[in-house]
């Protein structure tokens, strides 16, 4: 519950109890305190075996836990019959990023070579027309109806 709290805050609040309840009251204000957070705590465990009985006996591995998503996530990536593992290894992004890099470095390296070699007008002239076939190529039909 207190897992944060280093020993210099945990000091600062004994302090800050005593200068506000005063060293008499202190005791008493702490069996009440203790009293109330361990009727919280029954009451939360009846309520969780209430709900557990009112589930059924088809729900007997139910943990109130799993209704944290980061538990249930980690509890379902642990599952070896989903074989999520087997998809997490299998795919290195380290890998696919290298190939996706060389694919595009390769085709840079294959337009600027031919760029390079076509310094003539006629090398333009064949690159305009391939452009002009693509571009015609991908344009979708036209409907009038449409518009």
């Amino acid at each position: 519950m207190f897992n944060d709290i280093g020993p210099l805050e945990l000091v600062t609040l004994v302090v800050l109890a005593v200068l506000v309840f005063g060293p008499e009251k202190l005791p008493k204000m702490i069996q009440d305190v203790s009293r109330t957070i361990r009727k919280i705590r029954d009451f939360s465990e009846s309520a969780k075996e209430d709900i557990r009985q009112e589930l059924g006996p088809e729900f007997k591995d139910f943990e109130f836990e799993d209704l944290n998503p980061k538990t249930f996530i980690r509890k379902q990536l642990d599952n070896e019959d989903l074989g999520l593992k087997e998809i997490r290894n299998g795919f290195d992004l380290k890998k696919e990023m290298a190939e996706v890099t060389d694919a595009v470095h390769s085709r840079e390296s294959d337009g600027s070579s031919s760029s390079s070699s076509s310094s003539s007008g006629s090398g333009t002239v064949d690159m305009t027309k391939k452009r002009e076939k693509l571009e015609s190529a991908e344009r979708p039909p036209f409907d009038a109806d449409a518009t």
